[in-house]
């Protein structure tokens, strides 16, 4: 289907992406796999796969690869799917139908239906925290706001000039979509465990810049 791309955001993920690539053949979506260009051995590992297109990032960071990828797609809709094969194509079709009539659509694994195996205490706890700041300073209604499956309309994602190049970007979409009125819902997701590979996220370091970000854009907010 001509009407999404899946934007697969990779680094160093030679266990996972070669095999979670092989699952999405099985989805008639377009694929594009956003990777740091020092990062050949993931590149040599996909380079059999000839239905993907491959955009080496100019900076980086997972917030580099995003934006430098949602800035390439040119269809319609766009869907954000980590390159470690946690998150389930299966709710592609859910996922898509939903946003016909939104701007953006969120996976979250914290509502009913919903859940993680791959999720820990910190992980789980952060996320409820940074979601509950979310929620009541700017008024958001999502019960897992750094899980980055999203799907969503391209023309409005590239309107949200979106600029943290690290995880803070899983802060920024979610606010900057409110502070423009988008319309947006939530839906189940069960998430599975990764298929090889480790966390990029430092629970302490990026959760510190998190808080940050989310700090600045509350006053930016009240500017």
């Amino acid at each position: 289907m001509n009407e999404l791309t899946l934007l697969i955001p990779a680094n160093k993920e030679v266990e996972s992406l070669p095999v979670f690539l092989e699952e999405l053949k099985n989805f008639d979506y377009k694929k594009l796999v956003v990777l740091q260009g020092e990062d050949q051995e993931t590149l040599e590992s996909i380079s059999n796969f000839k239905d993907i297109d491959i955009c080496v990032q100019k900076k980086r960071g997972y917030g580099s690869a995003l934006i430098e990828g949602i800035e390439k797609i040119e269809t319609e809709f766009f869907c954000i799917i980590n390159a470690d094969g946690s998150m389930n194509p299966k709710y592609l079709k859910e996922m898509l139908d939903a946003c016909k009539s939104e701007d953006l659509v969120f996976a979250s694994r914290y509502l009913n239906g919903g859940g993680s195996d791959d999720d820990n205490f910190i992980t789980l706890t952060g996320n409820k925290i940074f979601s509950f700041i979310g929620n009541f300073f700017f008024k958001l209604n999502l019960s897992d706001i750094l899980y980055t499956y999203i799907l969503g309309r391209t023309s409005s994602a590239k309107k949200l000039f979106l600029k943290y190049h690290d995880f803070r970007i899983c802060v920024e979409i979610p606010i900057l979509a409110k502070f423009n009125n988008y319309q947006y819902i939530s839906l189940p997701n069960m998430e599975r465990k990764r298929i090889g590979g480790k966390k990029k996220v430092n629970a302490f370091k990026d959760g510190f810049l998190i808080l940050t970000a989310m700090i600045s854009l509350f006053f930016k907010k009240r500017n």
